[in-house]
């Protein structure tokens, strides 16, 4: 039997998912008329997190960050030497707590996914720290999703890369965003600004800059910090004039100009990153 705490939008259609393997599952939440709400499809729903563990042999959490989980690990009253997989994104350091517990064989697995991966078993989903623990959950995690990846011993590497993912999400969305503020300031409407992705896709080059960017070496310029600054102020310009406020691009164009500054206007543009590396 295997337990979910945790039905949301993913712990549900994992609920699902397990269920159409033939597994047993048991269910519980903290809004119980979700947990309730599985019962259609074969699941098992419990009052209490206690309730839904016992006799597990495995459980998966799927809330929403660290205080949750410590709040429903504590709550399931486990017993010892549970294996708990949990999927929800949390802070490095709330990782490394959690492994550290003997009380619990707890390996952090978090995910990339949305609602339809979870039920489908595609996506990917990630996992990381004591290689017998490693080795041990691999075989049970690798059918939950369509990519398991393994960033080797490190306990809260999964943490990290889950949390570096998601900032490069939001930057990305950012970017949009800033994109279509531009569109709206210029007279173009958003269907057909996203038209531009019809014949121009960034995502094709986005490994090599992030390599370039990682390596340390901006000497190559192949488009110079002084003419993305000037391609900074000419969007400026456009947005200032239809009184379109901007979030990104201001802190963006600050940067710049603060390597112009130290001496960087002719290196490439992807010089921005140095001071992480």
């Amino acid at each position: 039997m295997i337990a979910i705490l945790g039905t949301g939008l993913l712990g549900s259609n994992f609920s699902r998912a397990l269920l159409k393997k033939g597994e047993t599952v048991h269910v519980w939440n903290r809004s119980p008329e979700r947990a309730k709400a599985l019962e259609s499809a074969g699941a098992v729903a419990f009052a209490d997190a206690a309730g839904a563990v016992r006799g597990a042999s495995r459980v998966h959490v799927v809330v929403s960050d660290d205080a949750a989980v410590d709040s429903v690990l504590a709550a399931a009253k486990l017993a010892p030497g549970t294996l708990v997989c949990d999927h929800s994104t949390t802070s490095t350091a709330g990782a490394r707590a959690r492994t550290a517990r003997t009380d619990i064989t707890y390996v952090h697995a978090p995910v990339f996914m949305g609602p339809q991966n979870a039920l489908e078993s595609t996506g990917m989903m990630m996992v990381s720290g004591d290689r017998a623990r490693v080795e041990r959950v691999k075989p049970l995690l690798a059918p939950m999703t369509g990519k398991l990846v393994d960033f080797g011993d490190r306990v809260d590497a999964a943490a990290a890369f889950k949390l570096m993912g998601n900032t490069f999400l939001m930057a990305f969305t950012a970017g949009i965003g800033e994109m279509l503020g531009l569109a709206k300031a210029v007279g173009v409407t958003p269907a057909e600004a996203i038209t531009l992705f019809e014949h121009f896709n960034p995502g094709t080059f986005t490994a090599a800059r992030a390599k370039r960017m990682a390596s340390g070496d901006y000497s190559q310029a192949s488009w110079e910090l002084a003419m993305a600054r000037k391609d900074a102020r000419l969007v400026q310009a456009e947005v200032d004039r239809a009184h379109v406020a901007l979030t990104m691009l201001p802190a963006l164009a600050a940067k710049m100009d603060a390597m112009i500054a130290r001496g960087h206007a002719h290196d490439d543009w992807t010089v921005i990153a140095k001071d992480f590396i």
